[in-house]
């Protein structure tokens, strides 16, 4: 299990707890985080659920893979460290990790 801290367009924070093998969008849909549309439900086919990772993990969680690459063609204001929550799995080693949400979700 991981400490996951979502933080809101306007700075609030929600940390919680999401179980190994779920995806950071997953995590935010189970515990009502708002920001987080998630559309297509996981599929990686939208962009509904675009986060930015904190430069200090991005790392960690790894670069995104050409299908994510390419939906977020269709995100709002992409940056280089902006992927898609659906296709971040969580394990014990991103225990701490920080994402920020955009302004606004396609």
């Amino acid at each position: 299990m991981a400490k996951i801290t979502y933080i809101e367009h306007d700075g609030t924070e929600h940390t919680i707890d999401v179980e190994n093998g779920m995806t950071v969008m997953e995590g935010a849909i189970k515990n009502s985080i708002p920001g987080i549309d998630a559309d297509c439900g996981g599929a990686c086919a939208c962009a509904t659920c675009h986060v930015y990772v904190a430069e200090e993990w991005k790392e960690k969680v790894g670069p995104a893979e050409s299908m994510e690459e390419d939906m977020l063609d269709f995100a709002f204001d992409v940056r280089d460290n902006s992927r898609l929550s659906c296709q971040i799995k969580v394990t014990d080693e991103l225990d701490g990790l920080k994402v920020n949400l955009p302004e606004k979700q396609f």
